[in-house]
């Protein structure tokens, strides 16, 4: 069943428009993992002038998320064909471009996939012709592959080749190689949250930088790959990708990111669909937000990392420093990240009378102002929210079910009424946030979440989904 049907149809009517010699069906496509679906695909030949001109034979296999996630592009050779591996396809003949890789609806059009298919195939011809003997040698090779991209595997193959993720029960997928998203696999890796971490590199070219320097170590079960399908059955998918484009204004920056995550979350979502989405790009509650909008997950599996950092310092101060330890097991931060967060409680000490209890809140009132102070100015660096995420995601993988200052829908909590994502604290498991923990009723960490919910749930009604 496909999402967006009417886009569908529309992109494959102009398709059929410029490149009549296409055809359209349906077809069972077979994943790496061994999952299997129902998909549109269409097969066809593009033109392309390489000294002489030839006629390249393609399928691309639509996934139900389309236009929001990238087809799956093959390149279809007959038996004297051979496959010219090459930095844009594969030994199976599977297709990578930069096209597919920073794919974002409705920028991204198949016309205009297959133009940068055709283009890339004119600088580098991905296929030959083959000498009657070498087609023979490859005949048994191409009939595999032919399955493959028909969506035709048998269990006997698959349990020759063994799937992409088989043996992994606790599989984590970071989406983004900058600094952060590096700094999350190599936390993860130094706390041994998971059996398998795969790295998604989206920028384009070859690795560089971080990304080589974890080829070059070899980083046990980590994986580096442009491949989405490479993140399939994640138990948690860690989000740190953020545009950077050259925005003007603070609206701009944002939208960068909603239509980066356009073309990433319905793919992640697609490949793990019963995975926890943790969201650590900037700004955390609006983009934790954008990607229950586009996953369609349920509440409880889209969490932004929010307050923990925050959180997991503000108690060791008060109990390291400030020698506040009673205080310290209920303190938390919570709201929004940045300057308009707050502290709070959730449970207070019981006292005798009211003068007692007046006494007892400006004494932890002073503690916890005393206690901010120490903290700012302490920024979030890069490794310091890569540990963060890897005691977050070692939590859910462990079904702990700890409480962390998280990112979660805070419609119905503090008089809330809209839907914006705020730190709270937050029970969790397995199945992502099992429960929000309630906090003291206090008139005026209520009035700061209220305020903030008003200024992000402004602010989304700005944004383009």
């Amino acid at each position: 069943q496909y999402k967006f049907r009417d886009l569908t149809v529309e992109e494959l009517k102009n398709v059929s428009m410029t490149y009549p010699n296409f055809t359209f069906s349906m077809n069972t496509y077979t994943f790496k993992d061994g999952s299997q679906k129902d998909l549109l695909n269409f097969s066809g030949t593009v033109p392309v002038k390489y000294g002489n001109s030839y006629n390249i034979p393609i399928c691309l296999w639509i996934l139900d998320s389309h236009p929001f996630a990238p087809p799956i592009c093959f390149l279809k050779p007959t038996s004297n064909m051979g496959i010219a591996v090459g930095k844009h396809v594969d030994a199976r003949g599977r297709i990578y471009l930069p096209y597919l890789q920073n794919w974002s609806h409705p920028k991204s059009t198949l016309i205009g996939l297959i133009k940068e298919m055709i283009s890339k195939f004119e600088e580098e011809l991905p296929l030959y012709s083959l000498s009657s003997s070498d087609a023979a040698r490859q005949s048994e090779l191409l009939s595999y592959i032919a399955k493959i991209t028909e969506g035709e595997t048998d269990m006997k193959s698959r349990s020759k080749t063994g799937g992409r993720n088989e043996g992994y029960s606790n599989k984590i997928t970071v989406v983004g190689a900058g600094d952060l998203g590096i700094a999350c696999v190599l936390a993860v890796a130094a706390k041994d949250v998971a059996d398998k971490v795969v790295l998604l590199d989206l920028s384009e070219g070859a690795a560089k930088g971080g990304t080589m320097d974890l080829e070059i170590f070899a980083v046990p079960n980590v994986e580096i790959s442009k491949d989405f399908s490479a993140s399939a059955d994640s138990k948690v998918v860690v989000l740190t990708v953020n545009s950077l484009g050259n925005a003007q204004t603070y609206l701009d920056v944002i939208q960068g990111n909603v239509d980066l995550f356009r073309g990433i979350i319905p793919a992640v979502s697609h490949y793990s669909q019963n995975a926890v989405l943790l969201v650590a790009s900037y700004p955390v509650e609006v983009m934790t937000f954008v990607s229950w909008k586009l996953s369609s997950f349920p509440k409880s599996r889209v969490i932004g990392v929010g307050a923990n950092l925050d959180s997991e310092r503000f108690q060791y101060v008060l109990t390291n420093l400030l020698k506040a330890e009673v205080l310290a097991k209920d303190a938390w931060v919570v709201g929004e990240q940045g300057e308009d967060k707050v502290p709070s409680w959730t449970s207070c000490n019981v006292v005798a009378n009211q003068t007692e209890a007046m006494a007892a809140c400006d004494s932890r009132e002073k503690v916890a102002n005393r206690a901010m102070e120490i903290l700012k100015g302490r920024g979030q660096r890069s490794w310091s929210v890569g540990l963060s995420v890897a005691d977050l995601a070692d939590s859910i993988l462990k079904d702990k079910r700890k409480v962390h200052s998280v990112s979660t829908l805070a419609k119905g909590c503090c008089s809330i009424n809209s839907e914006v994502f705020l730190s709270l604290p937050c029970i969790l498991g397995s199945s992502g946030v099992v429960e929000i923990v309630r906090l003291e009723e206090d008139p005026l960490v209520q009035e700061k979440l209220q305020s903030s919910a008003g200024s992000i749930h402004d602010l989304q009604q700005q944004l383009k989904l």
